[in-house]
């Protein structure tokens, strides 16, 4: 079942906006967290899910699907709002966001919750398992794809280049790998920390089909993904490099300037909140 019969005459704009919306009411419970990660990353996802992967909300096992491994696990309450949406998660589960006993916990646990394909949180391993789990599906004669989300911050990781490596040498046009190039990680600005550019002609290089665009240009990333797809038969695995904007959808937090894991103040989620609102697409 393709994810064009899930809620069909719902936009992508308002899908983005639902999981933006997800993502700050998961945030609210804790009070902190990577919401700034989740806000940049909801285009990229909402096109995913409700534009280009074969998917069953009701059986997150099938075999016949497209799996989506999320690298860096600590967007996983990124990940949890496109399930939620999806209606993988039921959305109710959202208020146990990183308690005890949740199917939601903070970092992403593959054991915890449906839909969720691998265990995140050791930065630098996503790429890798994508590569894996690719070969295998080639082997299996599968038709069903790979998709990876990583950080750019996961570029300084040598195992990354290694996957780059092996996923254009296996000739794995099943695999469509998305970096968040949103040029903040822990230690600063991922491009001071570990200098990667330019990105495009070293991915190029190694065998890649790659596409840079605005990650929150809901078009420009549609296309991105559908141009990705149509790599399958080519031998070569396909990267998008999404530039985004870290707190995308709430200008305060836009305009934070350091807001890698940040803390919102009690009284601020209200006013996330109805930013939010002001902007939500029909």
């Amino acid at each position: 079942m393709s994810t064009a019969s899930i809620g069909h005459n719902i936009s992508l704009e308002r899908r983005a906006w639902n999981i933006r919306r997800h993502a700050l009411l998961m945030g609210e419970v804790q009070g902190q967290g990577y919401i700034a990660q989740a806000l940049d990353i909801a285009d990229v996802l909402a096109t995913a899910y409700f534009h280009a992967m074969t998917f069953r909300p009701d059986e997150p096992n099938w075999e016949g699907r497209d799996r989506f491994l999320l690298s860096n696990g600590h967007y996983a309450i990124a990940l949890y709002a496109a399930l939620i949406e999806a209606g993988i998660v039921p959305e109710e589960e959202l208020e146990t966001y990183g308690s005890d006993h949740s199917r939601l916990p903070m970092s992403g646990m593959a054991s915890y919750t449906p839909g969720m394909e691998m265990s995140g949180g050791s930065l630098g391993l996503g790429l890798s398992i994508a590569v894996g789990k690719g070969l295998g599906l080639k082997r299996k004669g599968s038709d069903s794809r790979v998709y990876t989300l990583f950080s750019d911050g996961e570029l300084d990781e040598g195992s990354v280049w290694e996957a780059i490596m092996s996923a254009a040498h296996f000739k794995l046009d099943n695999l469509i790998a998305v970096v968040d190039v949103n040029n903040q990680q822990a230690d600063g600005p991922s491009t001071s920390v570990m200098a990667f550019e330019p990105l495009t002609d070293k991915l190029e290089a190694f065998g890649w089909f790659v596409q840079r665009v605005d990650g929150n240009d809901l078009a420009a990333v549609r296309d991105a993904f559908d141009a990705a797809k149509a790599q399958m038969g080519t031998g070569k695995p396909s990267m998008i490099i999404a530039d985004t904007l870290m707190g995308k959808g709430v200008p305060f937090l836009e305009a934070r300037e350091k807001n890698h894991f940040i803390r919102v103040e009690a009284h601020e989620w209200q006013l996330a909140l109805s930013a939010l609102d002001e902007r939500k697409p029909s």
